[in-house]
């Protein structure tokens, strides 16, 4: 059965959990305090099989204050539903979330005009239209544009079939390609102990096997894993995935590290790219502060210009470097490229990334518990395409890149 994860993206109270629970039967809301206010906070899991396609959901909450709950979770989508309430049409986090998606490099989607039941069929034919505007000359110009409710189950059907007929046009993913799941929960459950989940993003974990926890550089043993709540004895690539790890507290393990083979990946403090900034976005000035995100990791950074620049202009592109000195030991940031070379040689090994970074702003340190956290403001996106190379700083675990397997 093929494996296809989804996202949904949209602004706060259009109908996102809502849909996947109509769709699924499953809400992903998951804390009390989410079902008491209504909104979802941080990320819910669904899954769906229909029409010989296993659809895992990743459902991300909406408002913008939780954006860096939504980045954690878009990371790892095969496919986006953009949401788009039919009675309020575009709003700021539809345009938040859909920049990131196309930051983030997702290249299949479709629409869900959803709360159609709600209004008549001129505003429903309204909205359809803004929203073709609004998607015209990215990846979901001519993406179906599908009228549903949550409520009364209008469209599902057809949504349903419309989500068939996408994953059928998706690659999937390379079962045998290097093991990595990045971390987007850590959690204990009493007879199992501590277990984790994320989108396996490419590879294949098996019970019994030896994996690495970066960049904490620590050793476990696989006990379980569990695919959509079903134990099976390996998990490939494209599954939403649970690992249950014997050996080490839920505390120790948290968002935004990676399981990974061991001794695959080591640590740096420093990185090389390219920076592309939204024309949308305001200038950026040499060593302003940045919240980097790549996979379920964010990390706070500063921006070194490589060019004869003072500042970067919207639109621009800049090759420069990112300073990971100031991060915290325990975040890590593992480059993501299903096309890796393994070869033992010596040579450059390239890994490209798809990665999104935030201006800080006025950002101001906060520790509480040994960990660093950042109290920031509203950002715009902008665009980072990176290439790890294996000569790279290796003095501080920060940023994790791909190292000798030697």
């Amino acid at each position: 059965m093929k494996n296809i994860i989804v996202g949904t993206a949209g602004h706060i109270d259009h109908g996102k959990t809502t849909l996947v629970r109509a769709l699924t039967g499953i809400h992903t809301d998951r804390f009390e305090e989410e079902k008491r206010r209504g909104i979802s906070i941080d990320l819910g899991f669904a899954h769906l099989d229909h029409a010989g396609v296993r659809f895992g959901f990743v459902d991300v909450p909406g408002h913008e204050r939780f954006v860096r709950n939504m980045l954690a979770g878009a990371g790892g989508i095969d496919a986006v539903i953009l949401v788009i309430a039919a009675d309020e049409s575009i709003k700021p986090q539809t345009r938040e979330h859909f920049d990131i998606c196309r930051l983030l490099g997702v290249r299949h989607g479709l629409i869900a005009l959803t709360k159609a039941d709600a209004v008549d069929p001129d505003l429903l034919e309204l909205a359809r239209l803004e929203t073709a505007d609004f998607v015209a000359g990215s990846f979901l110009e001519g993406a179906p544009i599908i009228p549903v409710s949550g409520v009364t189950g209008l469209g599902l059907g057809h949504l349903r079939d419309a989500l068939a007929a996408l994953a059928a046009r998706i690659p999937g993913r390379d079962p045998n390609g290097v093991f990595r799941l990045p971390i987007d929960r850590s959690f204990s459950l009493h007879g199992f102990g501590t277990v984790v989940t994320g989108t396996l993003l490419s590879g294949t974990v098996h019970v019994e096997e030896e994996v690495e926890v970066y960049p904490a550089a620590r050793l476990l043993r696989v006990r379980g894993v569990q695919v959509h709540g079903g134990a099976v004895p390996s998990a490939s690539a494209g599954q939403r995935t649970a690992v249950n790890l014997p050996g080490v507290e839920a505390s120790d393990l948290r968002r935004g590290m990676v399981l990974a083979p061991p001794g695959l990946f080591l640590p740096t403090r420093a990185i090389d790219c390219r920076f592309d900034l939204l024309p949308s976005a305001p200038p950026l000035k040499h060593r302003a502060p940045i919240h980097f995100h790549a996979g379920t990791a964010v990390v706070h950074v500063v921006r070194r210009i490589a060019e004869d620049h003072v500042r970067q202009a919207p639109g621009q592109h800049l090759l420069e470097g990112l300073d990971l000195g100031r991060v915290p030991a325990q975040h890590a940031v593992v480059s993501e490229d299903p096309q890796a070379s393994r070869h033992r040689d010596g040579g450059v090994r390239r890994f490209r990334d798809r990665v999104v970074v935030r201006p800080a702003g006025d950002a101001r340190f906060r520790f509480h518990q040994e960990r660093c956290e950042l109290i920031v403001g509203k950002a715009q996106q902008i665009e980072v395409e990176v290439l790890f190379p294996q000569s790279v700083q290796l003095d501080a675990q920060h940023l994790c890149v791909p190292g000798s397997p030697g």
